[in-house]
């Protein structure tokens, strides 16, 4: 009988990625055709078009991988992917009702397109970085990008929806805060590995904390101005709040002092009650959160303008525990936002907690993978960075989530893979690249200790004189 070659770690990897895909591409071919069927009685009639680009995504994604990164974590991708893919199939689904209620467009087919630049700018940027290392060069240059980023939108003429996060060139909009998370990770990363000793070992002790030194505390003060800055300038909730969050738990990893997280979030509170006091939008998102109902009184507050917190909680009530099924809610009575941070409530309504729950865990392990990497990279810099990556992706489900299910006022940011927005689903997958980049570095340094260091043999020359 023959006996098979066994796997490597590499191979076995990649096989079970490849399987993961192929479940991935099954459970949304599976929940299009559903949805065909509970809206119009047949299957869609672009159910073929749909498997055969998924299926071609996933293919050419998983050899990209396969072929530049073979040691990366085997999970990430198919989890990226199956976000990515039920994405499509709620906005496929919500075209349908947003065209025969409001005579709107179709976002499915661009939101494909989107996904195809994604995925080819994730293998670009595994193929091009083949060491996550080289960013730690260019950290100052980084962080100066961003800074222009992020304060971009205030001078822009778009005011889209009461924030200023929007900033529009020849037509083309983009929200740059997506990409801003990427950079401050890559920045925090290097400049806390240049610092740590400095941060964590300095500093006086105050009721059993140690306190930073005023001189070091010059950098959270930075962070904390910048992001009230964009939090009053552009009326950006959900930015600053990832902004300034991300630095915290930053730097908290790299110093294990309790102090940072308490100074942060006593800043972030004075910093929210502030401005959530004094700015208009914000206050009335303070308003409409404390009193989700207001919309529908006769004396409403000042700055509660929509029903949307109120229809998402009817969604979430309509939908229970199991939904009404894929197809068979009105989640388009939110109107436009149902289709970027409200999409939550379109799973929460037809799929019910059941499905909230579901999409919420596959976030959760994603998170999940990018700290298991932070553990098992070898260099502080790769460590630094998949927290710091793991860090933005959690912060920004969780102000999406808890704005749209009302356990804290909405930032209108765009739920990760999930919603329309081509900018945020860019950044997502760069996001992807880098983080099946490091896993793939750790993986094979990991790999290289087990096998121990090479034996050499050392043949001595001897010189044989002749007798003079």
């Amino acid at each position: 009988m023959r006996r098979l070659r066994p796997l490597t770690t590499a191979g076995a990897r990649r096989r079970t990625e490849a399987l993961l895909l192929v479940f991935v591409i099954g459970i949304a071919v599976l929940g299009h055709a559903s949805a065909g069927l509970a809206l119009n009685g047949e299957l869609p009639a672009n159910l073929s078009g749909f498997t055969i680009s998924l299926t071609l995504l996933a293919l050419v994604a998983h050899l990209g991988v396969r072929r530049f990164a073979a040691y990366a974590d085997p999970l990430v991708l198919p989890l990226a992917m199956l976000l990515t893919a039920l994405g499509l199939v709620l906005l496929h689904r919500l075209d349908q009702s947003y065209i025969e209620r409001y005579g709107a467009e179709a976002n499915a087919p661009g939101q494909l397109v989107w996904t195809v630049i994604g995925v080819a700018a994730c293998l670009l940027v595994v193929a091009l970085l083949r060491d996550h290392r080289l960013l730690q060069r260019f950290i100052f240059l980084t962080m100066a990008v961003a800074l222009v980023l992020l304060t971009a939108p205030a001078f822009s003429p778009a005011d889209t929806y009461g924030a200023k996060r929007w900033i529009v060139v020849g037509g083309f909009s983009a929200q740059p805060g997506e990409f801003v998370k990427i950079m401050i990770s890559v920045f925090f990363a290097g400049y806390l590995v240049i610092h740590r000793d400095a941060l964590a070992l300095s500093g006086r002790k105050f009721l059993g904390l140690r306190l930073p030194p005023m001189r070091q505390l010059g950098p959270l003060i930075t962070v904390w101005i910048v992001s009230l800055l964009v939090l009053v300038f552009e009326r950006d909730l959900g930015t600053s709040l990832i902004f300034f969050g991300v630095f915290v738990v930053m730097l908290y990893v790299a110093t294990e002092r309790t102090s940072w997280i308490v100074c942060g979030l006593l800043m972030a509170a004075v910093g929210a009650f502030v401005v959530g006091s004094t700015e208009p939008h914000v206050k009335g998102r303070v308003a409409a959160w404390l009193n989700p109902l207001s919309y529908y009184w006769k004396d409403r507050p000042p700055g509660v303008t929509s029903d949307q917190s109120a229809q998402a909680l009817f969604s979430f009530g309509t939908g229970g525990m199991s939904g009404t099924g894929l197809g068979m809610g009105h989640p388009e009575l939110i109107q436009f936002a149902g289709r970027s941070d409200f999409i939550l409530t379109t799973v929460g309504e037809e799929l019910g907690l059941a499905g909230v729950m579901a999409v919420l865990l596959l976030y959760a392990l994603l998170v999940q993978r990018g700290l298991r990497m932070a553990l098992g990279a070898r260099d502080p810099f790769g460590k630094l960075l998949a927290v710091g990556l793991s860090a933005a992706l959690a912060l920004q489900v969780f102000v999406v989530a808890g704005g749209v299910t009302g356990l804290i006022p909405l930032t209108g940011k765009a739920l990760p893979f999930l919603a329309k927005g081509g900018s945020s689903l860019l950044a997502n997958w760069i996001m992807i690249a880098l983080l099946l980049r490091i896993s793939d570095s750790a993986e094979r340094q990991r790999e290289a200790d087990s096998r121990g260091p090479v034996e050499t043999t050392i043949t001595p020359v001897i010189a044989l004189s002749g007798s003079r």
